[in-house]
C-alpha cells in the first residue's frame, strides 16, 4: 500500500509540479501523518523535494534558469501566500495608485483588492496577465482602474521586455508589490533576464517597494538579480521564516514584516 500511495503522490507531482498534503489526505483517504511519511520517503529517494505543506518536483525552483509556469507555482505554499496577501492588502489605502508585478502571491493580493470595494477609488498598474484578469472581473469595477503594460509573455504569465519597460518608465505609483522567484541576503531574483529588467522598471516607478516572498523562497537563487535588498523598503514574508534568515535580515536596511500563518484561515 505504501508503494502504491507513493506512486500516486509522485504522479501528482510530475503532472502538476507540486502536491499539497491536504489534497493528498483527501484523495488517498489516509492520515496527514501517513502522507508526510510517504513524502519523506520520496524525498530521501530524491524523487520529490519537501516544502512546507507538501512536495514539489526535485528541481522545482532549484536551478537558476528554471521558470515554472503559473499553475505549477500556484500549488506551492498556499497558506503562506494567502497570509502574505492579506497582510499586503491591509497596507493598501483608498485613492492610491499602486503596482503589482506578475506572480501567484500578487494574484492572491489582486483577488482581495478586487473584492474590497472600500478601497475604491484605486488604480493598479500591472505587468501580470493573471493579475489584470482577476481585477478586470471584480464584482464591482466602479472606481477601480487597471493599467496593463504590454510586452512579451513569459511562462509565468508576466509581460516583460522593452514595451513593458517603456510603459512603466512613464508612470508613477505610491508602492510596488513585487512577487519574486527567490530571495537571499543579496536580494530578490528571477530565472528570466527580461523579467528582472521589467521588475526593476516597476520598482523605479514606485515611491516604495514591498517584496512578497513566502519563507520557502529564502535561499532560492534565480539567474538574474532584480535588485539589492537595500533598494527594497519592506520584505513581507510569513512567520515560518527560518531563524537564520531573520538574523541575516536584521543586519540589512530593509523592514521585515512577518505575516502570521493564522491570517490565512
Amino acid at each position: 500500500m505504501a508503494t502504491q500511495r507513493q506512486e500516486q503522490i509522485l504522479a501528482v507531482v510530475r503532472v502538476h509540479g507540486a502536491a499539497r498534503v491536504a489534497d493528498l489526505v483527501e484523495s488517498l483517504d489516509v492520515s496527514d501523518m501517513t502522507v508526510r511519511r510517504d513524502i519523506a520517503e520520496l524525498a530521501r529517494a530524491g524523487l520529490v523535494r519537501r516544502v512546507h505543506g507538501g512536495a514539489v518536483a526535485p528541481d522545482a525552483a532549484g536551478r537558476p534558469t528554471d521558470e515554472p509556469g503559473f499553475d505549477a507555482k500556484r500549488e506551492w505554499s498556499g497558506p503562506e501566500k494567502q497570509a502574505i496577501a492579506r497582510a499586503a492588502a491591509a497596507s493598501v489605502e483608498p485613492g492610491q495608485a499602486i503596482a503589482l508585478s506578475a506572480g501567484t502571491t500578487t494574484y492572491l493580493l489582486a483577488e482581495l483588492l478586487a473584492a474590497d470595494v472600500s478601497l475604491r477609488p484605486l488604480t493598479v498598474v500591472t505587468n501580470g496577465l493573471r493579475v489584470a484578469d482577476v481585477l478586470h472581473h471584480a464584482p464591482s469595477s466602479a472606481g477601480l482602474e487597471v493599467i496593463l503594460t504590454g510586452g512579451v509573455r513569459t511562462p509565468s504569465d508576466a509581460l516583460v521586455g522593452p514595451v513593458a519597460d517603456a510603459a512603466l518608465a512613464n508612470l508613477r505609483v505610491e508602492r510596488a508589490y513585487l512577487g519574486v522567484h527567490g530571495l537571499d541576503a543579496d536580494g530578490p531574483t528571477t530565472p528570466n533576464l527580461a523579467e528582472a529588467a521589467t521588475d526593476r522598471a516597476l520598482m523605479a516607478s514606485a515611491a516604495a517597494t514591498t517584496v512578497l516572498a513566502d519563507h520557502t523562497k529564502w535561499g532560492v537563487v534565480g539567474l538574474a538579480r532584480i535588485a539589492p535588498l537595500d533598494e527594497v523598503d519592506t520584505l513581507l514574508t510569513d512567520d515560518a521564516l527560518p531563524d537564520e534568515a531573520r538574523r541575516r535580515l536584521a543586519d540589512l536596511p530593509v523592514h521585515l514584516s512577518l505575516a502570521p500563518l493564522g491570517a490565512a484561515q
